[in-house]
């Protein structure tokens, strides 16, 4: 009942060794998972990433979730080697109504049109950087006032092949 009041359970430092490695881990597969080479288009090994946070000497911060922690560790990387998020495919059913006037407004936020076609309505799959999801899908809301519709055709964009680069 001592812990429940006092708010401290001991940990002893093997523990807590093992549980920074843990999420030294965590941390690197999230990020593997997120991040392509942008001159390849091809994902890292974990591995690769996992040497890459020692060479910054990036410390795990216990208090902090291992997916906010791995959004840092990418920011970090990128001064030291070619890593960027991969992009999420999405395709978009816009009516054609609003559909060239909305185009406009979404057109910042695309990376890449892969196809666009107009008839009924304005279809569009495109290529976007996955911090501009939640912009996208609320612009296409409410614009549309409910009548568009948004698909993730796939969460990461990357170039299918056996070789991952070490």
């Amino acid at each position: 009942a001592q812990i429940l009041l006092k708010g401290e359970l001991q940990v002893s430092d093997k523990e807590r060794q093992t549980q920074l490695e843990q999420m030294f881990r965590d941390i690197a597969t999230i990020v593997a998972d997120k991040c392509v080479n942008p001159e390849t288009k091809r994902p890292y090994t974990v591995i690769l990433i996992e040497r890459a946070m020692k060479d910054i000497h990036y410390s795990v911060k216990p208090h902090k979730s291992t997916k906010q922690q791995a959004l840092e560790v990418i920011r970090q990387l990128k001064e030291t080697m070619q890593i960027e998020r991969a992009h999420m495919r999405l395709r978009f059913l816009l009516p054609a109504k609003q559909g060239r006037k909305l185009k406009e407004k979404l057109n910042p936020l695309i990376k890449s049109i892969e196809n666009e076609d107009f008839h009924e309505q304005l279809e569009i799959v495109c290529l976007i950087d996955p911090g501009c999801f939640r912009e996208i899908d609320e612009l296409i809301r409410s614009e549309t006032k409910g009548k568009g519709m948004l698909e993730v055709l796939s969460l990461k964009d990357v170039e299918e092949g056996d070789e991952k680069l070490e």
